[in-house]
């Protein structure tokens, strides 16, 4: 195990900047976890830090020892692929202890080291099987045992979960988790999905176009969100944002749904802004603000519903940028009973819930 420390690494291809300046201290058995859309750059930084892909400028130092230009052989890293990256001709056994074999381990004490990680992995049954003859679950254990029986500094994650399916997923990312807490080695892993990161994740680094936004602990991301993009990613389903304006003086309030909200902690200086709404922070029936609409689809999740309605001549933004077309809100809430479409529904919400972003800049406003 060992502390890692990524400092000023950038990279360019030609005149394109994939990777703006990016600088992350990654403390001795933590499991940070790096999210963000296609292309955000994630997955390159990891590649970065496995010495697969070289950085444009900066330095990785993992444990005392500076890595950067170390080929990945010489990192003591153990890296998890999407594909599993098994070799199909050779069996579980041989291919978890198929690095132990290339560095000239000991035979006693490899098998030893194949016999710790297939107990802990549950896979002992396999050992004799071969890839083909295994399911996608217990291939992501054998590529998970492969990393584990080298006893490296950190474990570095590249999509494990990906070809999973859902059900699958939530089993092997709560596996991973317990995994970790029973080994404690670094961990860094790249996803594209946020609930993995949530759930997963010690801290988390929030990417978009190669860029940084917000480092936290998820808790903290989804409460107190930097800016606007934060807030839209993180939350499923994701966070509805309006256009609205300050006005009110010593009393601020803003114009929500046809009515002035007053403003509680933050005091933003009059003008346009931005106010966000959690759809699990609408509630069914009155409260502190109420107003009724009629429903344009109604998904039934069993003990909970989406309300999907239409925000009236409130207009939403979408992301980072206006759209009047799309007025489409929802309210995720808890009921068990019948609801439809276009039947009149009365929602409320607290002031004290609102997120206030600035209309320019996308930065949260903070109380």
């Amino acid at each position: 195990m060992a502390k890692i420390s990524i400092r000023n690494v950038h990279k360019n291809y030609g005149a394109l900047n994939v990777l703006k300046p990016f600088s992350l201290e990654i403390e001795d058995g933590e499991f940070v976890v790096l999210v963000g859309p296609s292309g955000c750059g994630k997955s390159t930084m990891l590649k970065i830090l496995a010495g697969l892909e070289p950085a444009t400028g900066g330095s990785i130092f993992i444990g005392d020892r500076d890595v950067t230009d170390l080929a990945p052989g010489d990192r003591d890293i153990a890296m998890v692929f999407q594909n599993y990256a098994l070799y199909p001709h050779l069996t579980v056994r041989q291919n978890i202890g198929f690095g132990l074999k290339m560095r000239g381990t000991p035979k006693a004490e490899m098998e030893q080291r194949i016999e710790d990680a297939a107990r802990i992995l549950e896979v002992t049954s396999y050992l004799d099987r071969r890839p083909k003859e295994l399911s996608g679950g217990q291939r992501q254990r054998v590529a998970l045992g492969r990393a584990i029986v080298r006893q490296p500094q950190a474990f570095l994650m590249d999509e494990p979960l990906s070809n999973l399916d859902a059900k699958l997923r939530v089993h092997m990312r709560a596996e991973i988790g317990a995994l970790h807490r029973r080994i404690g080695t670094t961990t860094v892993y790249v996803t594209h999905d946020q609930i993995e990161a949530m759930t997963m994740a010690q801290r988390v680094v929030i990417m978009r176009d190669g860029e940084i936004q917000q480092i936290a602990p998820p808790d903290v991301l989804f409460e107190k969100p930097d800016n606007l993009f934060v807030a839209g990613f993180i939350g499923s389903p994701g966070m509805n944002f309006m256009e609205a304006e300050v006005s009110g003086g010593d009393a601020p309030h803003v114009r929500l749904f046809e009515q002035d909200v007053p403003l509680e902690g933050a005091r933003p200086p009059a003008g346009p802004i931005i106010a966000g709404l959690r759809p699990e922070h609408l509630s069914l029936g009155a409260g502190p603000v109420t107003f009724t609409v009629r429903p344009t689809l109604v998904e039934s999740l069993g003990s909970e519903k989406y309300i999907y309605f239409d925000a009236g001549s409130q207009k939403r933004v979408v992301g980072h940028a206006e759209d009047e077309a799309a007025r489409g809100m929802i309210a995720r809430v808890d009921h068990s009973g019948p609801l439809a479409a276009g039947e009149e529904v009365t929602l409320s919400f607290d002031p004290a819930r609102l997120y206030l972003f600035d209309a320019q800049t996308e930065k949260a406003i903070r109380p």
